[in-house]
């Protein structure tokens, strides 16, 4: 199976970086895209997996392919279209067309050509090629509501806690986290910083030993603070970008030839497809930490085992200036991306967040049964482990 997860300097050396667009430019076409495949599965009724799941192919495109080349908003719904055949939640290619419509102007949907329907149909061809065809993708919900059932304490601040973690999941699809880490260690990592935020320390835990330093050391071994951090800055730099004075809609096209509806090139033409004959990148061993998912039984993994992936906009005008943290550099001529903090630096004092926080989003609250536990969402087995009297019942769904 292809690796789906990049380091820092291959994120910056994209095939848009390579074509002339700046890292900041690429990262606000990314999060205009995720936030319209947002907005387009919201209004289409379309569950969280599947947007997310939608996102997750738009981040990989990219990886391959050049917003030059590729309109945003097109791929953004060939994105969708594709994610909903997957998660069984499938969609018409000309009802996400008009969704699409009726929330872009018409300067944007220009980008959709004469024929949009045949447009979204033809680019999926090549989103497939591009995937490999790899098409299922965990995301961090399941592992939210499996790690909140194992915290203990007040149970009004338990669920504070896992709603803005839940939140602040469904505002990292803006971000590349999901080509830099795997889902355990994002969804650790949102709880981490809701924790922060909601002031609500987890001091004890189901299953808790003497070796555990912390809670999530039952389910992911070598996560360090450090780690948590950058994650934790990644995410609160989407709410703190500085809007921006008439920034350009999107980068000039690249003249490129799709297949006709007869599958008939133009004469004197030949069609632009992704180079499937180069391997995906393998993935580089993270020179902080060497992150090891612990088997689902509860084993250890020998030390000379090695984990298989050692290694995860635009229309906010909110600038929260209560955040306090340091903003991570990017030294070109060194080692490449260096997070501003050491092993002896205490972690970042998180402030409240503003009062209108999030910014233009509000997450749909994590499923609970009718006594306000948790369960897991439809597909997702429910872990086979002895309860103690106190677990949970699991209810109906509501």
């Amino acid at each position: 199976m292809p690796c789906w997860y990049f380091e820092r300097k291959e994120l910056r050396n994209t095939p848009s970086a390579q074509d002339g667009i700046d890292f900041e430019t690429e990262s606000r076409y990314r999060r205009e895209g995720a936030r319209f495949i947002k907005a387009t599965g919201t209004k289409m009724d379309l569950g969280y997996n599947t947007m997310a799941t939608g996102v997750v192919y738009f981040h990989r495109f990219y990886m391959y392919h050049s917003f030059r080349n590729f309109p945003r908003y097109v791929t953004a719904c060939c994105c969708l279209f594709l994610a909903g055949k997957v998660e069984e939640t499938p969609k018409k290619c000309k009802d996400i067309i008009k969704t699409a419509r009726s929330l872009l102007t018409d300067e944007k949907f220009a980008t959709f050509g004469d024929d949009p329907k045949e447009e979204v149909m033809t680019l999926e061809r090549i989103l497939l090629q591009t995937i490999k065809f790899d098409l299922q993708v965990e995301h961090p919900y399941s592992f939210l509501l499996k790690y909140a059932k194992c915290l203990k304490g007040d149970k009004a601040k338990l669920h504070k806690m896992l709603q803005m973690a839940w939140t602040f999941v469904n505002d990292s699809l803006c971000t590349t986290l999901s080509l830099q880490w795997e889902p355990e260690v994002i969804a650790v990592a949102m709880m981490y910083l809701a924790g922060k935020l909601s002031k609500f320390e987890v001091v004890d835990w189901v299953g808790c030993t003497s070796k555990h330093l912390r809670w999530w050391d039952m389910f992911i071994e070598d996560v360090t603070m450090d780690l948590l951090e950058d994650i934790c800055h990644q995410v609160l730099d989407v709410y703190s970008q500085p809007q921006r004075s008439s920034p350009p809609d999107s980068p000039p096209l690249t003249p490129r030839v799709l297949p006709n509806k007869k599958d008939q090139l133009p004469p004197n033409q030949t069609p632009v497809v992704p180079n499937t004959a180069v391997p995906l990148p393998a993935k580089i061993a993270n020179t902080k930490t060497d992150v090891k998912m612990l088997p689902a039984n509860g084993d250890k993994i020998p030390v000379n085992e090695k984990s298989n992936n050692p290694d995860p906009s635009v229309g906010s005008n909110v600038i929260p200036t209560t955040y306090q943290y340091n903003t991570p550099v990017y030294n070109a001529g060194q080692s490449g991306y260096q997070p501003p903090f050491s092993a002896n630096v205490p972690p970042a004092n998180y402030a409240a967040p503003p009062p209108n926080y999030p910014p233009n989003y509000h997450a749909p609250p994590p499923p609970t049964n009718n006594h306000g536990q948790y369960y897991p969402p439809p597909g997702i087995p429910t872990p086979v482990t002895a309860r103690p009297p106190y677990y949970p019942p699991t209810g109906p769904q509501p």
